[in-house]
């Protein structure tokens, strides 16, 4: 976010309790200061169980100076509006561990998932950019592998797709983007996303 110079930051949601998904919480002081507002954290129950065990501190009843301000709103399977912002939760498998995706207009956002039922694919169809993770070219128990995402993509027809959430394993930037079907590139830090 520093590199990016992002200055303000509206909310933090969260898709599921991974460390690498949960551990930049405690950053969200810094929008405290600057934005001058509590920081409203979405989250399931599960996910909002973690969060009080990992960052025990922003939770207590006693507050210590500077740690995080946040408010927390539990995520279910009904619409999340946040400010002019509506974000559809989607059911996705991560191994065994269900996962929040989120819709929002016609962009869809996947990450650490290697299972999506029918019924939660029709929340998907129709979107115009999915982002989706794409871990590796080898089978993997708890992620879409490379021909794995191509294939989903391929079913569900976006007009653009990106793969995040890739492993060194992939492959050189430029040499897998040669295998890629035209529609389908790979996400890379600070890219954009026009909604």
């Amino acid at each position: 976010m520093l590199r990016q110079k992002i200055k303000t930051l509206d909310a933090v949601v969260f898709t599921h309790e991974h460390k690498d998904h949960i551990a930049g919480l405690d950053e969200v002081k810094a929008f405290n200061f600057f934005n001058k507002m509590r920081m409203p954290v979405y989250a399931t129950e599960r996910v909002l169980e973690a969060l009080k065990r990992e960052f025990a501190y922003i939770f207590s009843e006693d507050k210590y100076p500077g740690i995080p301000e946040i408010d927390v709103f539990t995520v279910t399977d009904e619409i999340i509006k946040i400010k002019d912002i509506e974000l559809l939760p989607i059911d996705v498998i991560h191994y065994r561990l269900p996962v929040k995706a989120y819709r929002i207009k016609d962009f869809t956002y996947i990450t650490d998932a290697n299972y999506i039922s029918e019924e939660e694919k029709q929340k998907i169809k129709g979107s115009k950019i999915i982002v989706i993770n794409a871990l590796r070219r080898e089978d993997h128990v708890s992620h879409f592998t490379f021909q794995q995402a191509i294939d989903l993509m391929q079913e569900l027809k976006p007009e653009k797709a990106y793969f995040t959430h890739i492993s060194h394993q992939l492959g050189l930037h430029d040499e897998v983007s040669k295998e890629l079907p035209p529609f389908i590139e790979l996400a890379y830090d600070g890219l954009e996303i026009d909604i």
